[in-house]
């Protein structure tokens, strides 16, 4: 090889004046200035953010514990601020709220908490032009929507700092909750900066602007946390809505990041796409406050748009859960650098543009509440004025809801709503309605009657009919369907002679009860109960004797047990003290997981017996999960949130590019969640289908049966789109709303559940609500045994679908089963985990 000494001296001189040059300082120059509007002078006792963290905001994105150092910085130099801990994520992460205005105020922020609950009291009089209006900011619920977080520490300084609104934070109370998902927000960072060039490239192949699988979007199990506000399954979303609740914000900032060859988006969305239970008012306020962010965004040349993209219609975004409590929730979506530089089809998209645009419209928001304060706070109180009206002209004016099964279905959902600062009464006494039988302690009554009427009707309304046929997301969230329970509407004649007892806000599940002696043969719980497979994996795990019994068989007490009955005793060669250790492990966790525990004292039960050959013995299951590449991360986290969070089943997180070198046969169990498995190869398939052969049980979900079928590991056969009608010549201005409207984004449906099936072990009546979100739909196959659940005759349960899909889904499989040499493959056409919310298909994932 030739060498050139010169060329390499030239080279070497260069790289050491470079790194001199740019070691450790950065290569970008962003002053303070370019960020700050004009017109306002800063106190100069506040740190400078430059100044505190060492770097100019958009050179780098700090981590999360820096910004909350410098959020309690903020507070600390100035009488503005205070700065609160209100909870932790599930990395034990501290959740914070910065809380700035006038110092009168600070000093009295428990008093003016305790007055905004006046706001929703109808009779209660209140001087609009002497009320306090709170503005509440959320900033990239998406951790890796991260022009938002930085643009939340130029708000902060702004408004502690800023000397001309002084005046105006008297009446302006401003809450600042900088990284809504600060689990997520932490990986991605980590991710961007430690790819970050010292050169910044745009390359979109740039390895900074590809994050690893599953990206920094969700949280620890890969939630979507904006889907979470009503729903409120996770500690995020839990402590955020208990603080909503807490301060009743009369206007909420939801801050976010879309596609990067776009531009600027605000609220209003698409105004058919609004829900009918949101106020006219609340929309025609979006609309003035939405000529404060065109100013602000035209003084700095940014393009924008409003009323053209997104929709206003499930209320469990942050910014349509405020709207349905006579708040204004607003959505900001800012095209996303996805890094701290990215090509765009505008240009050159960097950082720092992305978060000037969010911290512009923070300050426009903020201006907006200042002009239209009086009328924003009466707003507020004139929804609840209008929401007891409704309610006490309502035809009906409760909801009951329970099991006669299941007490933990019930009161979950019961807990769920109780957050929401709505009243719920459970029963003391078995009531019956229209032949449906409620159970006390089981069952639970919401009155109508209550300000949060609104919000209590989203919860459980049922809705077919739409002024759109279009959704950004689900077009159903029924909430008694989702926990599969008896539910119906109430007459006021019934609610005043019906036995309950309020529910206190941090109400307890009932402990189970162990209805045993220690002397009995055996012990066995029913699997009806939610909690009944946490239960049986602790016994087993604990190296008890656990069986299943395939038959229903009856106690000497006369307690009659069915089918998946758990059957717990001691094995042939326990020790001696083996027995005493049962009974106190089952007495303990039986308590702890809300299950009763019944005592078998003669092996002669009635019906089956209890050494039948109808009896089988469970083995310790041992799961892996397929993550990583090819697998859809949303449904991956709800697969491992169900086993790990309410199961206690450990779970090996199994990445499909480890497949092929992977000893599967240490493994029971394969979940194989909705995904693509590009990456995967013929080998990794014929290496499944071995492993399935040779005794293992593969459960797999929505577009990873279309794989299975491809692949030829089991063949399935799905409902196909009549060729003919896709010839029909329509016009192209209708492409988008009629392949939109084809969409299934999702929908509730009835299905019937073969009870005398495995899978359908612990539900006690055919009738089923599941949830489906996709199109693909599975013939039944031609095995009568293997169709466990199928759709009715009339399946459209809540939500929307396309007339021509709903014919398609009349009788096809939700739940299909596949033997394959000595193992099987479990197929889910539906979403029996979806959000962590579906309780009532959760037990058939379980099985």
């Amino acid at each position: 090889m030739k060498r050139h000494p010169f060329l390499l001296l030239c080279f070497l001189i260069s790289m050491t004046a470079a790194l001199a040059q740019k070691s450790p300082k950065s290569t970008v120059d962003i002053p303070l200035s370019y960020y700050l509007p004009e017109g306002f002078n800063y106190n100069s006792e506040i740190p400078e953010p430059q100044d505190f963290f060492g770097f100019q905001v958009g050179e780098w994105n700090p981590a999360y514990e820096q910004i909350l150092r410098y959020f309690e910085k903020l507070a600390e130099s100035s009488p503005r601020a205070e700065f609160q801990i209100i909870g932790y994520t599930y990395e034990k992460r501290p959740q914070a709220i910065l809380t700035i205005s006038a110092p009168s105020n600070i000093n009295q922020l428990d008093q003016i908490k305790a007055d905004r609950k006046k706001l929703r009291d109808p009779d209660s009089n209140i001087d609009y032009t002497k009320t306090p209006l709170v503005m509440a900011a959320g900033y990239s619920v998406h951790g890796n929507e991260a022009s938002a977080i930085s643009s939340s520490i130029l708000a902060a300084y702004h408004f502690v700092a800023a000397q001309e609104i002084e005046n105006d934070l008297e009446n302006i109370i401003v809450m600042i909750d900088p990284a809504l998902n600060p689990d997520g927000y932490s990986r991605y960072s980590t991710w961007v900066n430690s790819h970050r060039s010292y050169n910044l490239n745009g390359d979109k192949n740039n390895r900074e602007l590809s994050e690893a699988w599953p990206g920094g979007r969700g949280n620890h199990y890969w939630f979507d946390l904006n889907r979470d506000w009503l729903l409120v399954q996770h500690p995020e979303s839990r402590n955020r809505v208990a603080a909503f609740q807490e301060w009743l914000p009369n206007i909420y900032l939801d801050y976010h990041e879309m596609g990067t060859n776009s531009t600027f988006f605000f609220q209003p969305g698409i105004p058919s796409r609004d829900h009918p239970l949101t106020p006219k008012k609340n929309l025609e306020l979006t609309e003035k406050m939405g000529n404060y962010h065109a100013k602000a965004l035209d003084e700095i040349g940014s393009l924008y748009h409003t009323k053209e993209s997104f929709d206003e219609y499930y209320f469990g975004y942050g910014s349509t859960y405020p709207d349905i409590q006579g708040s204004i929730g607003i959505l900001f979506e800012q095209a996303s650098s996805r890094g701290h530089l990215q090509e765009s089809d505008y240009g050159p998209l960097p950082f720092a543009f992305t978060i000037r645009n969010q911290f512009r419209t923070s300050i426009s928001s903020f201006e907006a509440a200042v002009d239209m304060r009086e009328e924003i706070v009466k707003f507020m109180h004139d929804f609840y004025k209008e929401s007891i009206k409704e309610a006490t002209s309502d035809s009906n004016q409760a909801y009951i809801f329970g099991s006669t099964e299941d007490a933990a279905r019930s009161f979950h959902l019961a807990e769920m709503i109780l957050q929401h600062d709505i009243e719920v009464f459970a029963l003391n006494e078995d009531i019956t309605i229209n032949s449906v039988d409620f159970q006390k302690e089981k069952s639970y009554i919401v009155p109508l009657k209550q300000p949060q009427y609104n919000l209590i009707k989203a919860i459980f309304e049922t809705r077919t009919d739409f002024q759109d046929s279009l959704f950004y997301d689900v077009s159903a969230w029924t909430m008694p369907m989702s926990f599969n329970l008896d539910y119906m509407a109430m007459s006021s004649r019934i609610l005043n002679v019906a036995n309950v007892t309020k529910l206190e806000k941090d109400e307890k599940l009932k402990k189970g009860e162990m209805l045993a002696e220690e002397k009995d043969l055996a012990f066995a719980f029913e699997w009806s109960d939610y909690y009944a497979p946490k239960l049986a994996y602790q016994m087993l795990s604990n190296g008890h004797l656990v069986r299943v019994a395939h038959e229903p068989f009856k106690l000497e007490s006369g307690k009659e047990l069915q089918k998946g009955t758990i059957i717990v005793s001691t094995k042939r060669d326990a020790k001696e003290d083996a027995k005493e250790k049962l009974y106190q492990d089952l007495k303990k966790l039986a308590e702890e997981n809300a299950i009763n525990v019944y005592g078998i004292s003669s092996g002669l039960t009635g019906g089956i017996n209890l050494g039948s050959p109808n009896i089988d013995v469970l083995k310790e299951p041992k799961i892996a999960l397929l993550v990583s590449m090819g697998v859809n991360s949303l449904e991956a986290g709800e697969i491992w949130h169900l086993l790990d969070q309410r199961m206690d089943i450990p779970i090996t997180l199994l990445a499909t590019e480890r497949l092929s070198s992977s000893e599967l046969d240490k493994y029971t169990v394969i979940a194989m969640p909705n995904g693509t498995y590009s990456n995967l190869g013929e080998k990794d398939f014929e290496k499944l289908k071995s492993w399935i052969s040779s005794g293992g049980t593969l459960v797999a979900r929505g577009g990873a049966l279309a794989v299975l079928d491809k692949q030829k590991v089991v063949s399935f056969e799905f409902k196909k789109e009549d060729e003919d009608s896709k010839k029909e010549l329509k016009p192209y201005e209708d492409f988008v709303k009629n392949t939109g409207a084809r969409l299934t984004r999702g929908t509730i449906f009835h299905a019937k559940l073969d009870t005398s099936h495995p899978l359908g072990y612990g539900y006690s009546k055919p009738e089923i609500y599941s949830f489906r979100n996709d199109n693909q739909f599975l013939e039944q196959a031609e095995n009568p045994y293997s169709n466990p659940l199928i759709y009715t005759e009339n399946p459209l349960a809540s939500g929307y679908i396309h007339p021509e899909n709903l014919e398609f889904a009349k009788n096809t499989a939700a739940l299909q089963v596949k033997s394959l040499g000595q193992g099987k493959v479990i197929a889910f056409g539906d979403s029996p985990n979806f959000r962590a919310i579906w309780f009532g298909t959760n037990k058939l994932y379980l099985n």
